[in-house]
C-alpha cells in the first residue's frame, strides 16, 4: 500500500505527497511573514486569503499547475475528494475589518480523512461541518493565538472532534511566543516529534487523539 508523506514548511504549510500526487495546505506566499515556499503541487488549498497563506504562485513551479480551491464548496481532482466549510478567523485583519473568511478543508485521499482548519478562530464548528466531518485520521490545528484558536481552546476543539492524530500549527513562524508549549501543556498527556508525518492506514488503528508535533 502507498503510504502519504506530510513535511511542515511552517505557519500552516503542510505539503502532502502521495505517489505522484501533491497536494498543499497554506502555501507561504512572498511577502509573507514567513519564508516562501518554493515546489509544485497538483493542488493547492488556502484557507485564508493572507499572504502568509495564499502562495498559489509560488506552488505553480515546474511542470506543475496547481488545481487551487481557495473557498467553501465540493471538489474532486485526481481521486481526491475535498470539503470546504465556510468559517471565520481573525488573523491577520486589514484595519476596520471584524472578522474574515476562513475555510475548514475535509481531504479523503486513499480512504483516509485530513482536516485542516485554517486560520480558525470560531471556537466550534458550523452545524454543516460537523454533520459532514466524521472519522477524522488527521486533524491540523491552529494554536497560536492571535487571530487564531488560542492554545486551550484549540486543545478543547481537536479533542472534541475525535481525531486519530492531532498536528499543531501556527506555532513556527508565526502565532504567540511559546504556543506550541503552552498547548501541549493543555494537553498533558505527551506528545510525539516527528520531522515529517509518514501514514499508512493500518498504523492509524488504536490511535486517539495523539499529538504529533512535526517539525518545519
Amino acid at each position: 500500500a502507498t503510504f502519504m508523506v506530510i513535511p511542515h514548511h511552517g505557519g500552516q504549510c503542510f505539503k502532502v505527497t502521495f505517489g505522484d500526487l501533491t497536494l498543499v495546505f497554506d502555501p507561504i506566499s512572498k511577502g509573507a511573514s514567513l519564508p516562501a515556499v518554493r515546489f509544485g503541487a497538483d493542488i493547492a488549498l488556502v484557507s485564508r486569503n493572507h499572504p502568509d497563506m495564499n502562495g498559489i504562485e509560488e506552488v505553480t513551479y515546474g511542470d506543475k499547475q496547481p488545481f487551487a480551491v481557495t473557498g467553501p464548496g465540493e471538489y474532486e481532482r485526481q481521486e481526491v475528494v475535498i470539503q470546504g466549510f465556510l468559517s471565520k478567523s481573525k488573523y491577520g485583519l486589514a484595519k476596520g475589518e471584524e472578522d474574515a473568511i476562513n475555510t475548514i478543508y475535509s481531504v479523503e485521499l486513499e480512504d483516509m480523512t485530513l482536516v485542516h482548519l485554517g486560520a480558525l478562530s470560531d471556537t466550534e464548528l458550523s452545524k454543516e461541518a460537523r454533520e459532514s466531518i466524521d472519522e477524522i485520521d488527521v486533524l491540523f490545528v491552529p494554536v497560536g493565538g492571535d487571530g487564531v484558536l488560542s492554545p486551550a481552546k484549540a486543545h478543547e476543539l481537536a479533542v472534541s472532534l475525535e481525531p486519530k492524530i492531532i498536528v499543531p500549527m501556527h506555532w513556527s513562524g508565526i502565532g504567540v511566543p511559546k504556543a506550541l508549549e503552552a498547548f501541549l501543556k493543555e494537553a498533558g498527556n505527551g506528545s510525539e516529534k516527528v520531522d515529517k508525518l509518514t501514514l499508512k492506514k493500518k498504523d492509524l488503528i488504536g490511535k486517539d487523539g495523539s499529538i504529533l508535533v512535526v517539525t518545519p
